[in-house]
């Protein structure tokens, strides 16, 4: 009987197969390799084999599909590997949890929940007048990839054990349903295919416009990747105050990969990142959100 977190990471590989996000061309590239760097696509070509023999599932050739249409479907796998995971874990976290993925053209923004809720308003503001959108700028209004959120909890649900709360104490407590609230965010993920240099760094800034404008509680702010290469990894995940970590989709593959087809600078920049916390394996992930 194999593990539910296991199973999951299992079951996510084998959807990238399924839905075509993990395919090769016709020469033989992965479609996370950068067909510019013979390194990137050496580590991405020896992590598909690994991943091949692990689940005796092919990847499919294909001779191109979008980058935004890849970067979507990533989204939406790291969502159902989190929708498979952590809601399992009340033991650790209780809780009602939403886990949805947003990306630009959800309805749901982070002013709908608790911490943000007042950037609705900026945000109106600023749209009416020019001076002051030039001034503040329209950058926090920021839409993560994929959201978990904690629905507020009735008064009978806080007082099921004993009474704990009244009338008359706790009349702003956030997690309280009776206060009149929104949900409360609980982390924010920035799911990324891959990291070409620039792009990379949209996670960093939407992580500091998320501790920046936040009032209350900061949610977990992380990072979910199939990049291959340890150097774009490293632009990301080295360096703490932003992101609490990032995570690979194949961590354990990765490392493999680094040792028999990478460079010494490969190995040790992929060494320096696991041994420094900074880079973590996607089944760590939800245990890490637990806390």
């Amino acid at each position: 009987m194999n593990a539910l977190i296991a199973n999951a990471r299992f079951h996510f590989h084998e959807r990238l197969f399924e839905t075509n996000t993990l395919t090769l061309t016709n020469a033989g590239v992965v479609s996370n390799a950068d067909t510019s760097s013979r390194g990137s696509k050496a580590i991405a070509k020896k992590i598909v084999e690994i991943l091949v023999d692990e689940h005796h599932h092919t990847a499919n050739i294909v001779d191109k599909i979008s980058g935004q249409t890849l970067g979507k479907q990533f989204e939406l796998l790291t969502m159902e590997f989190l929708q498979e995971t952590f809601p399992y874990l009340q033991n650790l976290r209780p809780g009602q949890w939403s886990i949805l993925q947003l990306g630009n053209n959800n309805r749901l923004k982070t002013s709908d929940f608790e911490q943000y809720e007042h950037l609705a308003y900026l945000s109106a503001l600023t749209a009416e007048n020019a001076q002051l959108a030039a001034a503040l700028g329209n950058d926090y209004l920021v839409a993560p990839d994929v959201v978990i959120y904690r629905n507020l909890c009735d008064d009978e649900e806080i007082n099921k054990e004993q009474c704990i709360v009244d009338d008359n104490t706790g009349k702003m407590a956030d997690i309280r349903k009776a206060n009149g609230g929104k949900p409360l965010l609980h982390a924010s993920v920035s799911a990324k295919f891959t990291m070409r240099s620039d792009r990379a760094q949209n996670s960093r800034t939407e992580a500091l416009n998320l501790i920046r404008n936040r009032k209350g509680h900061l949610p977990h702010i992380v990072v979910v990747t199939a990049e291959p290469m340890p150097n774009r990894l490293a632009s990301l995940a080295l360096g703490t105050g932003d992101i609490d970590c990032v995570y690979h989709f194949a961590l354990y593959e990765l490392i493999r990969a680094v040792k028999e087809v990478g460079s010494e600078d490969a190995i040790e920049t992929l060494e320096t990142l696991v041994q420094g916390k900074r880079l973590k394996d996607i089944s760590d992930l939800p245990l890490d959100l637990a806390v």
